[in-house]
């Protein structure tokens, strides 16, 4: 006789956390986590990646159907397990690859306790104390950046695009007021660098704004944005009628860890505001969301160095707090605790100076008559999401408990420490040249030439001369081999997994600087770590002269 549906539910419900105490069950789960996390070690060789890499049949996975049966716990996790095949090992020492640090385990067991229970911080009827989680972890956030955490507010949202996406949403509610009801009708601009990262295209695309209106400044050398091309952009906006909606200072580009002039941009908006006696103050929004952490070096003792820094560490670290400790003249920011926080993905905080700013976006209750009857917290009242998990403030309080000041410190000070002798090295060899000399964040993009290239002029004159246009070319296609071969000598086990960009930033003459990319973010690095960059680099040139 065939089963009968309450069979086949005894059966499912083993499958799910039980909902009152039961310790034998306790202990299945625990033993679920556990077997699957051996099945995950057992992926673990020498090389920086989970067992060998397979390449995705993107065809056969859409043709995927649903089983007409019911499996098991082991046999899905068995197989859950072998999509982490080829995963790069984000902790591991010989993986310098973008800005993808590994996550902490207090900050794991926070989402796993988010996810056991399913809190949606949309409302604290819905979550409870975790909704406590993220007001504290605002307030650390804003103590730490400068900003007043009584005055200060923020949510935690959909990833850094979706921070930079609610900082240009105020900015536009404060220049069109009223737009969230009566649309976008007046001429509105945003202004950004052409270092700053892409999502601000989608962003004013999405926002009914339009692209063209996103108008790019260009770049000095040191990777931050021309003051004097942004005030005369500026100017000739609001002259021409048009206002702006925002002015995104970008905090720790992506490629070069570029950090913006923010005094300078705030002196300018006020200016701007004093000059055309504009009836709105023009919002600016930072894009910190890599450099918000050296902010726990703000009032660190430069001079006594506690914690015995070397010197060129110790200049790269004041060299970025110098525009980080003036992150408190933003009208918000954006946090992302799964760059340099050390959480795991998705812990991104939008951070506000005025609570009141985000009180713009509230939507009327009689909206939402089924939510928000009665409680304390309700920013489900202003927030773009109506669901949002507990697991990105649960992550970064962790880290926030886990590492305190001190910690956070010291792991950002290794890694710059690190870094910085990465430089030291690849300056050390007359065939390399590092592009971002004056950036100092955990980031080193660099070139390496052929033979008989001076690498003291041939930066600045591919740079700034339009007669070394094919010599540039010549020697982006050089650079592509030296990176497909070291990538190929790490999968191989033979090296380490760097990065690369085909745009570090645009030539004088508007051709694209491809360059090798270093992002060092596990404290697991060490020298001979470095060291093996730089021999892989050499080796590489010997093999395609």
């Amino acid at each position: 006789m065939a089963p009968s549906y309450r069979d086949t539910l005894e059966h499912l419900r083993l499958a799910f956390p039980q909902p009152v105490s039961d310790p034998i069950h306790d202990s299945y789960f625990v033993h679920s986590i556990m077997r699957t996390l051996d099945q995950v070690d057992a992926l673990k060789t020498e090389l920086p990646i989970l067992g060998p890499i397979v390449p995705g049949d993107f065809e056969q996975a859409r043709n995927a159907t649903l089983p007409t049966g019911v499996s098991s716990v082991e046999a899905v996790t068995s197989e859950l397990v072998g999509y982490l095949r080829g995963m790069t090992i984000s902790g591991h020492p010989q993986t310098q690859q973008n800005v993808i640090p590994p996550p902490t385990i207090p900050s794991l067991i926070g989402v796993l306790l988010a996810s056991l229970h399913n809190p949606n911080i949309a409302w604290d009827e819905y979550s409870r104390l975790v909704a406590l989680a993220e007001v504290e972890a605002v307030s650390i956030t804003a103590r730490l950046v400068g900003y007043d955490p009584q005055q200060a507010s923020g949510a935690f949202t959909f990833g850094g695009t979706g921070t930079t996406l609610y900082g240009v949403k105020i900015g536009l509610e404060k220049a069109c007021p009223q737009a969230m009801q009566t649309g976008v009708s007046d001429d509105v601009v945003v202004l950004v660098s052409d270092a700053g990262h892409y999502c601000a295209h989608n962003i004013v695309g999405w926002l009914g704004i339009g692209t063209d209106q996103l108008i790019s400044i260009p770049t000095t050398a040191e990777n931050e944005i021309d003051l004097a091309q942004l005030a005369d952009a500026a100017r000739a906006s609001v002259a021409s009628g048009k206002k702006i909606a925002a002015i995104i200072a970008t905090m720790g580009t992506t490629d070069a860890f570029g950090l913006d002039d923010l005094q300078g941009i705030a002196a300018l908006r006020d200016s701007l505001v004093d000059e055309f006696q504009l009836s709105y103050r023009p919002h600016i929004h930072a894009d910190s969301v890599i450099g918000w952490a050296w902010s726990v070096f703000n009032d660190y003792d430069f001079k006594c160095n506690p914690l015995a820094f070397r010197p060129r560490t110790l200049r790269a670290i004041a060299g970025a707090c110098r525009r980080i400790r003036h992150l408190a003249l933003a009208d918000s920011m954006g946090i992302d605790f799964h760059k340099t926080g050390f959480a795991p993905y998705i812990s991104s905080l939008v951070l506000v100076k005025d609570r009141a700013d985000l009180q713009m976006l509230r939507r009327d209750p009689r909206q939402m008559p089924y939510l928000y009857h009665f409680g304390d917290h309700r920013p489900g009242m202003y927030t773009l999401e109506t669901s949002r998990a507990g697991t990105g403030p649960l992550a970064a309080l962790a880290n926030f408990r886990f590492f305190g000041e001190q910690g956070l410190r010291v792991v950002l000070g290794h890694i710059v420490e690190m870094t910085q002798l990465l430089r030291e090295h690849l300056e050390g060899h007359e065939t390399t040249t590092v592009l971002n000399r004056d950036n100092f964040g955990a980031v080193t993009l660099f070139r390496v030439y052929p033979p008989d290239v001076d690498t003291f002029a041939i930066k600045r004159q591919e740079f700034g001369d339009p007669a070394y246009r094919d010599t540039l070319l010549a020697h982006n296609d050089y650079n592509r081999k030296v990176f497909e071969y070291v990538h190929a000598e790490a999968m191989a086990g033979r090296g380490v997994i760097i990065s690369s960009t085909d745009c570090y930033r645009r030539t004088q003459y508007d051709e694209p600087i491809f360059a090798l990319k270093s992002y060092i973010l596990s404290p697991f690095v060490d020298e001979g770590d470095v060291e093996t960059v730089v021999a892989k680099i050499l080796e590489a040139r010997e093999k395609i002269a």
